[in-house]
């Protein structure tokens, strides 16, 4: 495949996650809390969070392996970075969910398959086959920055998730106010977390398919953070009025 055939599909998937962004600002994607009757059949949650994650793995490893690109430490560096979130993602996040019984609708699941099969296609083969960094790359600023951002925004993500995790004990399934961290300002640290995570990423990569994964992970995220923001409030009387849903004091 030529370089400009690929930047067009790219373009074209990138214009795909803008138009998502739209829809999911009115439509919650229901799974989670937003679960609902009439969406067909389901899986356990923790099942659906596996397969939906670790296709992007393999779809990935699988892209990435399919050229030689031994003479290029920074890909396989980068590389590291994508892989190490989606293993805890795939396999650790969903081993340490308190939350037997619940499920999700396999149209979710599927679709978002259909997102990973995607997402590690265009960063697989393009790490593959038009990727290159100087050798100077490692003390690059932008490399520098993106790494900055990639780590600060995993550490919101996994210390949100750890407060959410322990809000139910064992046995338990209903929903709590989360408290801590950046818990204190914003109703999505997890989120927000995740997001910065993956501008980090494109600005380490500096390459135009980890920009159209940091617009996908806003398209998703940025709606879903104010859902939950607005069920928050409309579930629990006493929910901290000053909290914003993902940006602290802004949004």
């Amino acid at each position: 495949m030529s370089y400009e055939t690929y930047s067009q599909l790219l373009y074209a998937w990138m214009g795909i996650g803008i138009i998502t962004f739209f829809y999911l600002l009115k439509q919650d994607a229901p799974y989670g809390r937003h679960v609902r009757p009439g969406w067909g059949p389901t899986l356990d949650n923790r099942l659906g969070w596996f397969i939906m994650e670790f296709t992007v793995i393999l779809v990935f490893l699988y892209y990435l392996c399919s050229n030689s690109i031994q003479g290029n430490s920074m890909i396989w560096v980068l590389s590291a970075f994508f892989l190490f979130h989606y293993v805890n993602r795939s396999i650790i996040f969903p081993l340490r969910l308190r939350t037997r019984g619940k499920r999700m609708p396999w149209i979710i699941a599927l679709s978002a398959v259909g997102f990973n099969l995607a997402n590690g296609f265009f960063l697989g083969y393009y790490f593959a086959h038009f990727a290159h960094y100087p050798a100077s790359w490692d003390s690059d600023p932008r490399f520098w920055l993106g790494m900055l951002l990639f780590v600060i925004g995993l550490g919101i993500n996994w210390h949100s998730d750890n407060i959410l995790i322990r809000l139910r004990k064992p046995g338990q399934t209903g929903y709590a106010i989360p408290r801590g961290g950046l818990f204190r300002w914003i109703s999505c640290p997890n989120h927000f977390g995740e997001m910065l995570e993956w501008i980090g990423f494109a600005v380490m990569a500096w390459n135009l398919p980890g920009l159209c994964f940091a617009v996908w992970t806003v398209a998703n995220l940025a709606p879903r953070a104010l859902s939950h923001h607005r069920w928050y409030r409309e579930q629990f009387p006493d929910y901290p009025p000053n909290r914003r849903a993902f940006l602290p004091f802004l949004m």
